[in-house]
């Protein structure tokens, strides 16, 4: 029988990264989406999960032991790729005879220089399932569409495979191979333990500069029902009670998302969620009916306080309707948490103080501060290299807490300065502090500016030794 290894590389956010302390560790939904579909072939599947099991890469191989594969499969987005190819060369060393694949965001954007490494065999680009499936099967590579592979000395990349039209045709992802016991959502992001995360839709028909739409320009939703199938999963089998869906674009689709709410409260499933929305894609009805459903909290990306800086990023959604969401979030009483980008094309020191006092104004519930980070594939990251703006390629540094960019309208010390700043600002203020204290019977809730600014003041000290 064929036996295939799947694994998550683990990460490591340097210190000073917000990330660091206050973070999520989730179920690798991607892999774990491609182990279903293997198993429903009859193919012997194991995921290890380096990242959950906290197996630094030099120790990937020897936690696999005596253990043999014919394939050998590891995802990996920008930030992952150094561990995720130091895993690669060190298994193909102990294994020389297994077929090595690698797949995720960072390789379908950059195949040639992951297969720059002899130890990689193959990259699947873009959605893995039915290309990884074809491969481990035997169908022969060139005629495999989503496949880069070498021949003769040359890179070949296969025409793309289309995308999959039905999400409901998927099985369920194989939780059963994952060590669910290690799972956690991030610091003020949940109300009830154990908790996971889930997806309900692929695709983003956003154009925003900064982000690579790895399953397209077109919104596709499971439906509702099938939703809810895999939520009663999960509460059966796993015991979870909150669900934080990842979802770019969550309420893009209304009418499934509506429906699903009504499900979920007709059949009173006892979950309580947050999500991610657009402000476009928001409106009041909307939000009571995903109240209803036991939805608790919802994240939106404003990006930016400054018109200049939002029309340079291509954000569309304009600060009347960023401004009207989240008063309309708070009015039907969903906590409200705002995201936000420092150091975006055409930031200037003044534009970044409006982003922070536009910020303090609105008050959301929590606020997340980001050092805008130009991730290949991106037009952003087109721009920036085609400008001389890259400061560096080296991707441990793509983390979301330092600068790569060198704008001529904002050095990278002024961003990284006002990175730390932003976070001590808002949550050090009496009208926050107070306001958490009130509501000190779900403390967790005051823990995530606590943990993050505590970090962030660390870093602050340590630069200034």
């Amino acid at each position: 029988m064929t036996r295939v290894l799947l694994i998550q590389p683990p990460w490591y956010l340097r210190r000073g990264n917000v990330w660091k302390d206050i973070g999520s560790c989730m179920p690798p939904r991607g892999i774990a989406q491609i182990a279903s579909v293997l198993e429903a072939r009859g193919i012997s599947v194991r995921i290890l999960d380096a990242q959950a099991e906290r197996t630094p890469p030099p120790q990937v191989a020897a936690a696999l032991g005596s253990e043999r594969y014919d394939f050998i499969g590891i995802t990996a987005t920008t930030l992952l790729i150094r561990s995720a190819m130091e895993i690669a060369r060190d298994l193909k060393k102990r294994q020389p005879s297994a077929t090595l694949v690698l797949g995720g965001v960072h390789p379908t954007v950059l195949p040639e220089e992951v297969l720059a490494c002899p130890s990689v065999d193959y990259v699947v680009r873009g959605e893995g399932e039915q290309t990884f499936l074809e491969l481990v099967q035997g169908r022969a590579p060139e005629k495999i569409d989503g496949l880069s592979y070498r021949r003769d000395g040359a890179v070949v990349h296969n025409r793309e495979r289309a995308l999959l039209p039905d999400l409901d045709s998927l099985p369920p992802p194989a939780y059963h191979l994952l060590p669910m016991d290690r799972y956690y959502p991030s610091q003020g992001a949940y109300r009830r333990l154990p908790a996971l995360s889930m997806m309900a839709t692929r695709g983003c028909g956003a154009r925003c500069t900064f982000c690579y739409r790895m399953f397209g320009n077109r919104v596709r939703v499971r439906s509702a029902r099938h939703l809810i199938e895999e939520l009663r999963l999960l509460r059966r089998d796993y015991g979870i009670r909150e669900i934080q869906f990842l979802d770019d674009t969550f309420t893009a689709a209304r009418k499934t998302i509506m429906e699903f709410c009504a499900l979920m409260a007709a059949e009173r499933v006892d979950l309580t969620w947050s999500c991610f929305a657009r402000v476009d894609f928001i409106d009041e009805e909307l939000l009571r009916s995903l109240k209803a459903a036991g939805c608790h909290q919802i994240m939106y990306g404003f990006e930016s306080a400054d018109p200049a800086v939002l029309a340079a990023i291509d954000k569309r959604a304009g600060l009347e309707r960023a401004e009207e969401a989240a008063r309309l979030t708070k009015k039907v009483g969903i906590d409200l948490r705002g995201a936000f980008m420092l150091g975006n094309p055409g930031e200037t020191a003044e534009s970044m103080e409006r982003t922070l006092r536009w910020a303090v104004r609105m008050n959301p519930d929590l606020a997340v501060f980001n050092i805008t980070t130009p991730y290949p594939g991106t037009a952003m990251f087109a721009w920036a290299k085609e400008q001389g703006y890259l400061m560096t390629e080296d991707w441990d540094d793509y983390d979301l807490s330092r600068s790569v960019m060198r704008l001529p309208t904002v050095t990278p010390e002024e961003v990284d300065r006002f990175y730390r700043e932003a976070y001590r600002r808002f949550y050090l203020r009496p009208r926050y502090i107070l306001g958490r204290l009130a509501r000190l019977h779900r403390p967790h809730e005051l823990s995530v500016g606590w943990k993050a600014m505590n970090n962030l003041l660390d870093v602050f000290r340590a630069r200034e030794r």
